[in-house]
């Protein structure tokens, strides 16, 4: 699992250098940009000569962020269409991505994983033989049970005792109600949050054949129904869902990002050093 995550942040991050997204540059863990009214004492002349940037020295009190990474290991989030990896693989490997980045910034990180309920929390920590530890459980556990991503998160906010950045990785098939009062309290409780919502690309466009049989992969429930005939309908139940889910996090000024489990991973970690910058 950390090699995984190490290809896939240095594959990231070779990429942001050669990009115009601008902030950030290879010394990102140890300077941040200049802004007007610095002191100028701490501006990095090396730095300066070797990229024309303007950046000065950060102390450690200054980059340090406190990130909880709470992933949905519910039954739904197991599922994946024929070729691709699961909806629940994709969020451990983007999860594992964000530890290691975060490590690499000198952020303590932890983890939280849940179903019905919150079953596993590890507080955030900044050594680096933490790492092994959270990608060791990543790595063990599997999707199962059914979601309660709203009582789960409720109960992580008091689990959380200082401003921190909370990244939330499930397809979030639940009741949006429940899930904006949760998200709400975890923004009460000062924190920063991303909603990270993970689908698979079948559930997106329903490319299914003729007869089908569709399983709900938390409750058993089975119907036997033509995919061709539903799709348009379908389609719109869809599209009106993520849009409450946007209106949803909106709300309760929270950032909203879609991922599919056929895309690169490289805009949730670019949202991530975004992020990163207005908690510190």
């Amino acid at each position: 699992m950390e090699l995984r995550a190490r290809l896939i942040v240095e594959g990231f991050l070779t990429g942001l250098h050669r990009s115009p997204f601008h902030g950030f540059s290879a010394e990102f863990s140890e300077h941040r940009a200049y802004h007007p009214g610095d002191d100028l004492r701490y501006l990095d002349w090396k730095v300066l000569g070797r990229t024309g940037r303007y950046y000065v020295k950060q102390f450690e009190e200054e980059t340090n962020l406190r990130a909880v990474i709470a992933i949905d290991r519910s039954a739904s989030m197991g599922y994946a269409s024929e070729g691709s990896i699961s909806k629940f693989t994709y969020a451990t490997y983007l999860a594992a991505a964000f530890a290691y980045l975060a490590m690499l910034q000198k952020d303590a990180v932890g983890l939280a994983l849940y179903d019905h309920a919150l079953s596993t929390y590890y507080p955030p920590r900044a050594q680096r033989s933490y790492l092994g530890e959270l990608l060791t459980a990543l790595d063990r556990v599997q999707p199962s049970q059914v979601t309660d991503t709203a009582g789960a998160l409720e109960v992580l906010a008091e689990r959380i005792h200082r401003r921190s950045l909370v990244i939330v990785l499930s397809d979030f098939f639940d009741d949006l109600e429940r899930v904006a009062t949760a998200l709400k309290h975890l923004r009460h409780q000062r924190h920063e949050v991303i909603a990270i919502q993970v689908l698979d690309r079948r559930e997106l466009d329903f490319r299914f054949g003729l007869a089908a049989t569709f399983r709900d992969m938390e409750t058993g429930q089975e119907m036997i129904t033509q995919p061709l005939q539903l799709r348009n309908a379908y389609a719109d139940a869809v599209r009106d869902f993520i849009e409450q889910l946007k209106a949803t996090c909106y709300a309760a000024n929270v950032d909203f990002l879609q991922v599919v489990t056929d895309q690169a991973f490289d805009s949730a970690l670019r949202e991530y050093l975004v992020r990163r910058h207005r908690v510190r």
